[in-house]
């Protein structure tokens, strides 16, 4: 019998979802916690004492295919400026294995859009239409699969 820990995770295979939309995204970006450090010097000693400090987490940022019938990023983004609801939206993001299965689970609270980037349009180029969300984060929660 194949040992699970055989094969690392492919990073491909994975879905993103708020509310009760999952959406169809080809990158998410940002998924990253940074710890400041606080210095501390004692007159006594001399010594200089490093502890961690407050957790910050930088700006997560979705990209994905413009569809025609699609409004998830429109309708988050226009929430989040009118101030209505669910503009404080709960993310998860999930990593899945090779039969779909969630293998880890980001659930990312207290969100709400900063940017929306349309597609750069050109007539020359034969390109698929994409499109950013940006969105700010204050806390992630990893669930591992167990």
């Amino acid at each position: 019998m194949a040992d699970e820990q055989a094969y690392p995770i492919a990073k491909y295979n994975f879905e993103v979802s708020w509310s009760d939309i999952t959406i169809v995204c080809s990158e998410v970006s940002g998924l990253t916690s940074t710890l400041d450090v606080m210095n501390y010097c004692d007159g006594k000693t001399g010594w200089v004492t490093a502890q961690p400090g407050l957790q910050q987490f930088d700006d997560v940022v979705l990209t994905k295919a413009l569809f025609a019938s699609d409004e998830d990023y429109k309708t988050w983004h226009d929430n989040t400026v009118n101030r209505e609801d669910g503009y404080g939206e709960v993310v998860v993001i999930s990593l899945l294995n090779e039969l779909r299965e969630h293998v880890f689970t980001w659930e990312l609270t207290l969100t709400h859009v900063l940017k929306w980037e349309q597609p750069d349009m050109n007539s020359q180029a034969s390109e698929i239409s994409i499109e950013k969300l940006t969105f700010v984060v204050e806390n992630i929660v990893t669930v591992i699969k167990e």
